[in-house]
Formats: structure tokens, C-alpha cells, sequence
């Protein structure tokens, strides 16, 4: 009867995590076939399959929101970002490890205290700073707002995981001559992979797919994000969203294919900043 029962165990715990990877999939197969069915389509028919497809909605897509410059002005703030936040992030950290005492564990619960300050509370002053610097519609305006916003959660995790490197590398490098920025970027750096994959894939995911900042700080068209351009469809006496889930699934796809990429690293960085922090 143990036998038995330890058998079926596993049976029924991939069938329930199968029915769980439906669910999580459902919204994403909801995106796809409406964006190929017409308006009328989506409204009746919503979980049914487009016949025929209108495969003709994304030329039209392509056309109406200038996809092409929407997806090279988010991919280089989502880029420029990332490495902002990677660099000045991992450089802290390592700082705040080798540099024990009082003044560094301040330090590093004022960052992390900013991971508990909800961004809605933050958007009013946010948009006046913006524009008195100069960062409203400016491309490198809105990148370093994205480091400030991403640096808290990168140090903590970094934090965690350069505590696991032996210092005894950096001091045998030091004998060998390399300064402090030579033996973080050639010795301590590379050993960061796991958790640098991790910031990146969940910054990323972030960036690429945030609404709320370039709807404060862009107001013109050339400069609008994919997310942004989405809002076209939305009016007030009419929203495309057959157009609009197409515009989502061509955004989508790059996001999907990075995730795929590097997500074998994202549970394990976790994890190993988290205990060894």
C-alpha cells in the first residue's frame, strides 16, 4: 500500500503542475489568437481560434505605432539600464563586502531601504526632479532615473553573493600587482555570472515591459517606448484591442526568447545571493 501510494505521488504532481502551466499559459494564448481575429471577433469570441486569421493586423501595427523606432528606443534604455544598474550595482557591493564596519552596514540598509518605497508614492516629486534636471523626453534622462530605481534590489543581491567569493583570490592578485578596479573586473567579476544572468533577465523583464515611467517622462511620439505606443489603440470612444494584443505580441516575443535564454540561472543566482547574504 506504500508502494502505491508513493508511486502515484508523482503521477499526480505532474498532472497538477501540468494544469498549473495551462493556467500560467492560458493569458499568453488569449494574446496570440486575438491578436489575429478582428475586432468584433475578439468582443463574441474571445478564447476561440481566429477564422480567418488577420494576419493583416500586424502590417498594420508595424505601420500605425512606427514599430520599428518604438523597439530600438526601448531596446537601448533597456540596454543602457541594465549595464548601468550591473556596473554600479556589482561595483557597491563589492565595496560594502571587503569594506566592513558601521559606516558600510548604513550604508548598504539605506539602499535597501528604498526597495520598500512604493513608486506610486514617488511619481510627483519623480516627474519634478525629472524636469528640472532635463530628464523629461531625454533618452539618457530616463535611463539613469531606471539605475537609480534598479540599483536597491541589484545590491542586495550582489551583496549576498560576493560574500562566497574567497578573498584569498584578490590577494594573491594584489602580490601580482593588479589594483583594485583590475582584480574586481578580471578576478572577482567573472565569478559573478550566476547572479549578474539573474539581475539582468529580472531587470529586463522589468524595463522592457514598464508602462508607468515612460508614460510620466515621454511626451513625444519619436521618442515613445513599445509599451507607450501600445496606448495608442485606447481612445475614449474606442479601443482596438485586436491591434493592441498584436502590437503586445510582437513586444513579447523578445522578452520571451531572452527568458528562455537565461533563465536556468535566474533560480540559482537567487538563491545563492539570498543565503549567502
Amino acid at each position: 500500500m506504500r508502494t502505491a501510494k508513493k508511486s502515484r505521488f508523482p503521477i499526480a504532481l505532474q498532472i497538477a503542475m501540468l494544469l498549473l502551466g495551462l493556467v500560467f499559459l492560458f493569458p499568453i494564448y488569449l494574446t496570440f489568437v486575438n491578436s489575429l481575429k478582428t475586432y468584433d471577433q475578439v468582443m463574441l469570441h474571445p478564447a476561440a481560434l481566429p477564422n480567418p486569421p488577420q494576419f493583416v493586423n500586424y502590417a498594420t501595427v508595424w505601420v500605425q505605432i512606427d514599430y520599428l523606432r518604438a523597439f530600438i528606443n526601448t531596446f537601448i534604455i533597456t540596454v543602457g539600464s541594465i549595464a548601468g544598474i550591473i556596473l554600479v550595482s556589482s561595483l557597491g557591493a563589492y565595496k560594502l563586502v571587503r569594506s566592513p564596519g558601521k559606516l558600510s552596514g548604513a550604508i548598504f540598509l539605506i539602499i535597501l531601504s528604498a526597495m520598500v518605497v512604493p513608486f506610486h508614492a514617488l511619481m510627483i516629486p519623480l516627474v519634478k526632479v525629472a524636469n528640472f534636471f532635463g530628464f523629461v523626453d531625454n533618452t539618457i534622462g530616463i535611463i539613469l532615473i531606471y539605475v537609480g530605481f534598479g540599483i536597491p534590489f541589484a545590491v542586495f543581491l550582489y551583496h549576498g553573493f560576493i560574500k562566497g567569493v574567497p578573498i584569498e583570490l584578490e590577494e594573491a592578485a594584489a602580490i601580482d600587482g593588479c589594483g583594485a578596479f583590475r582584480t574586481f573586473f578580471v578576478i572577482v567579476f567573472p565569478l559573478l555570472k550566476n547572479i549578474t544572468f539573474t539581475v539582468m533577465v529580472l531587470d529586463v523583464l522589468w524595463i522592457w515591459n514598464d508602462f508607468m515611467l515612460p508614460l510620466l517622462l515621454i511626451t513625444t511620439q519619436e521618442k515613445r517606448t513599445l509599451t507607450l505606443s501600445y496606448f495608442f489603440y485606447f481612445g475614449q470612444y474606442v479601443n482596438q484591442w485586436h491591434m493592441a494584443l498584436a502590437a503586445l505580441s510582437m513586444s513579447i516575443v523578445t522578452a520571451i526568447i531572452f527568458y528562455l535564454f537565461a533563465q536556468k540561472y535566474i533560480v540559482q543566482g537567487i538563491a545563492d545571493g539570498a543565503i549567502k547574504g
